[in-house]
This record gives C-alpha cells, sequence and structure tokens, in this order.
C-alpha cells in the first residue's frame, strides 16, 4: 500500500470555495508519463489567487495549485528523462488546469519539463521561480531588440514584486542603469541593494497622460499595465522597446498609437506559460549563470508545506516582500 502523499488541495462545491492541506494517493494523481518527488514548490501570486480564490484561476476542481516545481524524476516513460534527473516545471497551465507542485507528488508531461541546469541547487531554482524565469525572459527580449547598456536608463515597473525586483538584479548585473517604480518607497533602499540607481513613485506613471511626453527611458520592462504601459510607451525614447508581462493595474491598454508610428516603439509581450523549450532552457542557463547563491538567500523564505495557504493569505495582503520557497519534502 502506498503512504499517503501530502497537498494542498482546492475544492469547490457549490459556492463553497476551500483550500486545505490534505492527504491524497497515488492513483489519485494525473495520468502522466513522468512522475516526480517534489523537492520544492513556491508561492507566487497566481497561486495567491487561485488559494485564496480571489480570482478565476482554477480551471477544474479538485486541484492541486502551484505553478512552480523542481523534483526527481522517480518514473518515467519519456526517451527525454530518466529515473533520478531533476527537472524543473514552469506554467503550462499546472495549478489551474493540471494538478501542480504544492504536493509532495506530482505526475507531469515530459513537454513541460526541462533538465534542472547545472550550477543551481534544486532551492535554488525555487528560488528564482516563474518570477526569475519571467524577469529572465523579459531580459533577453530587450537584448534581442538591441537594449544594451549603453542605450540609457531602462525603467523597471512592479519594483518590489517578483518579477520587478528579479529584473532590477540581472540588469544590474548586466551592467544597465536601472529606474525602480513602486509603490512603497519606504522599500527605496532595498531596491538600491538590488542595483537600481533611481527609484521613483509607481504614482508618476498609474494616471492617465498624454499621448507623447519627454522621451526618458530607453527601454521598460513592465509587470502592470494599463495606464502604467501606456505612459511608458509615451515616455520611451526614439526606437525604445518595452517588455509586457504583467497586469497589476489592469488588462487594458488606453494608449495611443502616436509612440510606435512617431518614435518607433516596440511593445513585446512575455508569456513565460507556453513558452517553448528552447526558450525555456536558454533563460534558465542564463540565470544559472547571472544569479547569486547570496542574492537567493537575500530575497528568499523557507517553509512548509503546512504554512503555504497562511502565506499565500499574506502574500495577497501585500505582507510579503520577495520569494516564497515551500519546502514540499518534509
Amino acid at each position: 500500500m502506498s503512504n499517503p502523499i501530502k497537498a494542498i488541495v482546492i475544492n469547490k462545491e457549490d459556492n463553497n470555495y476551500s483550500a486545505s492541506l490534505s492527504t491524497i494517493e497515488n492513483s489519485d494523481l494525473p495520468n502522466e508519463n513522468v512522475s516526480i518527488d517534489v523537492l520544492y514548490s513556491t508561492i507566487n501570486y497566481k497561486d495567491g489567487l487561485a488559494i485564496t480564490g480571489k480570482g478565476p484561476v482554477v480551471r477544474s476542481f479538485p486541484m492541486v495549485p502551484g505553478i512552480d516545481l523542481v523534483g526527481t524524476v522517480t518514473n518515467s516513460t519519456s526517451d527525454e528523462f530518466k529515473n533520478g534527473d531533476n527537472v524543473i516545471l514552469n506554467g503550462f497551465g499546472v495549478g489551474e488546469k493540471h494538478w501542480g507542485g504544492l504536493a509532495q507528488k506530482a505526475a507531469l508531461n515530459s513537454d513541460w519539463l526541462i533538465p534542472l541546469p547545472t550550477g543551481i541547487s534544486p532551492k535554488q531554482a525555487m528560488q528564482i521561480g516563474t518570477a526569475g524565469y519571467t524577469a529572465m525572459l523579459s531580459v533577453i527580449a530587450l537584448e534581442k531588440q538591441g537594449i544594451t547598456p549603453e542605450s540609457g536608463e531602462i525603467l523597471v515597473t512592479g519594483a518590489n514584486g517578483g518579477v520587478g525586483s528579479f529584473a532590477i538584479y540581472l540588469l544590474n548585473q548586466l551592467g544597465y542603469n536601472v529606474t525602480a517604480a513602486t509603490g512603497r518607497l519606504d522599500q527605496s533602499e532595498y531596491l538600491k541593494e538590488l542595483g537600481a540607481k533611481q527609484v521613483i513613485d509607481r504614482n508618476e506613471l498609474s494616471n492617465p497622460g498624454k499621448p507623447l511626453q519627454k522621451e526618458r527611458f530607453a527601454a521598460a520592462i513592465d509587470s502592470v499595465g494599463s495606464h502604467t504601459l501606456a505612459n511608458i510607451c509615451a515616455s520611451l525614447k526614439y526606437g525604445g522597446v518595452v517588455t509586457a508581462c504583467g497586469l497589476a493595474q489592469g488588462m487594458d491598454l488606453p494608449a495611443s498609437v502616436a509612440p510606435f508610428i512617431l518614435r518607433g516603439v516596440s511593445l513585446i509581450g512575455i508569456d513565460s506559460v507556453m513558452r517553448p523549450k528552447a526558450d525555456r532552457i536558454e533563460a534558465w542557463d542564463r540565470l544559472a549563470k547571472l544569479v547569486s547563491a547570496d542574492y537567493l538567500d537575500k530575497i528568499s523564505t523557507e517553509i512548509s508545506l503546512e504554512h503555504a495557504i497562511d502565506n499565500a493569505e499574506r502574500l495577497m495582503q501585500g505582507k510579503i516582500r520577495g520569494r516564497v520557497v515551500v519546502n514540499c519534502k518534509s
């Protein structure tokens, strides 16, 4: 008889939505071609929405949340992975449509997995997680558009969030001049420690603005959307580039075409969920080379599965700074 598996399980019956630490059996796991002992997972904003029910994230019930995981393969019918391999999962609807990482075991499709890169530990992979992976995809996109440290000032919005803080760190590591926009100016020194040269109040960008504004930024990484993204586009220098990877302020984009046709501005969408495997491997290999262990320890807190629900609530209340790593082994 198999040992019970601890997992966070979300249920919905009629209008009663609940998340609890539960036990499941191996036979409950999805029928996928790779079985994994989960070592670590994380709590991202999307996981917070799923666990608290504050957003329509979960598509079927019951659901094990957790859009990230790292673990060890215990059974595989895929030619790509063998028993003992350490693998990473980010996205692909896991934790939304497919059972995710906030459990001691998982069963996943091999197409969704990549090998854990040389140079980072399983815990470090989840200290990075989707937040760092998305930030790296954004940085790579800027590079491919010809944005270099010599191009000028780079804006990062949502600077205290997971993607924003990683973007600041990565850009600084690569020699860029970074300006951070935040709603928590009391965290300015922390943002400067990450590598921001300047910190501005997000209110400078969050209200309706002119279609074309003074040229300031060479590029930007935006996780906010709405008026903030519109004002960024209006403030970019000729040939500037902005990557859009979030919608904290809203899904709308009340912008004008003026920056695009008069200044040659480019707006690039960053999807981390369905990204092709080659792009994932490229991003994670870059992360393994750029991110230091000291930095990861500074920005992360480790918890057990037992504390995942409480921390999801705190995340949605804006009470958590940095990354929450969930140790799924205990």
